[in-house]
């Protein structure tokens, strides 16, 4: 039997990352295909090697050489090819997959039966993505048995995926185990709180800081505090550490301030930690990405967790965990949103640029409505992610 393979290819940031390696390990199993990872962008540096005597970074003497510059554009994609009217007059050795956001339509037809039927025929194809396409897996008949049976728990996909493939390099996990070990280990309850915002000027901005607020005394996450007296707290009062992920470091500084100069209501003693405040994302940089996943990882370990919407280091976390956020909207004319954030329905990542069409019908269709465990997302309307209902 020939042995057919996918290769992943290293594109966008490290959440990004995480979410198409495990789109990609999926699909392999579902297509009897080898995976290979591209070790580009340090993922050798990050990640151990999650098959026992094996490796899964791509060789680097692997023949196709200009992989790394395929695009949207390029004619190996099997988008082109359908738009050209090639494919099914030739069986070439490879076919580039292009499922990134900017993907056309003829791209999103690889989640359509028929032309899986095709790309089986394929011995290589090669895959750039910067989406966690799953959710669209579910929804192609010839996989739906399998997967059925392999995650009965539909929420739970990525957690399993997850945490078999993504464990830490000795590098990474000593910074987890420090930090860990000095800053959260005691505290009887550990709150993770996720800021990321889409906004080209640097923060922090007052609107994020209220809407965090806001959340967390809301839904009881945080002690509001005493601004009228001074208020001695027992000697065996509850502690509560808040790790803080953000580029930016001045919401931790307004958090820590705030409950060093006042305190809570209810008696319990809060601290507040940030690992690192890089200012901007460099997922080019090996520190850069070893800070990243660390935190991601540390965020993983809460008790209860916060985390922003359209966020890939957010859904990373958030499914490592097993724990169902609160979702900070995505605020609108620098705004705080009302409410400020909601629990999400599961802890599965969401499909930002999911195919809207039916490949049956050959029209288009929401696919967000085609079966009870594929809905569309809390935090992006026209997303889709898994949940467990049936």
């Amino acid at each position: 039997m020939d042995c057919n393979y996918l290769v992943w290819t290293a594109y966008s940031g490290l959440g990004n990352r995480i979410l198409t390696i495990a789109s990609a390990f999926l699909y392999a199993i579902l297509t009897n295909r080898v995976l290979l990872v591209d070790g580009d962008k340090g993922t050798a540096d990050l990640f151990c090697e999650p098959f026992p005597e094996t490796s899964w970074l791509l060789p680097s003497d692997f023949p196709i050489k200009q992989f790394k510059n395929f695009s949207v554009v390029s004619p190996e994609s099997y988008g082109n090819k359908l738009k050209s009217k090639v494919v099914h007059h030739s069986r070439p050795a490879f076919v580039y997959l292009h499922l990134a956001h900017d993907y056309s339509d003829y791209d999103k037809l690889f989640f359509c039966e028929d032309n899986q039927h095709y790309l089986q025929t394929i011995p290589w194809l090669i895959l750039k993505s910067d989406n966690y396409f799953v959710p669209s897996l579910f929804l192609i008949p010839a996989y739906q048995e399998q997967l059925m049976r392999l995650f009965p728990q539909r929420d739970a996909v990525f957690h399993h995926l997850g945490r078999y493939l993504f464990h830490p390099t000795n590098a990474v996990w000593g910074m987890i185990t420090r930090y860990y070990d000095s800053y959260l280990a005691r505290a009887d309850e550990k709150l993770g709180i996720q800021i990321r915002v889409f906004d080209t000027e640097t923060g922090p901005f007052q609107h994020v800081l209220d809407q965090v607020l806001a959340c967390t005394f809301k839904e009881h996450l945080l002690p509001e505090v005493n601004t009228q007296e001074p208020i001695v707290s027992p000697s065996k009062a509850r502690s509560k550490v808040v790790l803080v992920t953000s580029l930016n470091s001045g919401y931790y500084e307004e958090f820590r301030n705030m409950y060093w100069e006042h305190p809570t209501a209810n008696g319990e003693t809060i601290s507040f930690h940030q690992p690192s405040h890089e200012e901007h994302q460099d997922s080019d940089k090996k520190m850069h990405n070893r800070k990243a996943w660390a935190e991601i990882y540390l965020l993983s370990l809460s008790d209860v967790m916060v985390t922003s919407a359209w966020s890939t280091f957010g859904y990373v976390a958030q499914g490592l965990s097993g724990l169902k956020p609160w979702l900070l909207f995505k605020p609108e004319n620098r705004t705080a949103p009302d409410p400020p954030c909601r629990q999400v329905l599961s802890m599965e990542p969401c499909f930002h640029a999911p195919p809207f069409y039916d490949c049956k019908a050959k029209r288009g269709t929401d696919t967000g409505k085609l079966v009870p465990h594929v809905t569309h997302c809390e935090d992006m309307s026209w997303g889709l992610k898994l949940v467990d209902q049936s």
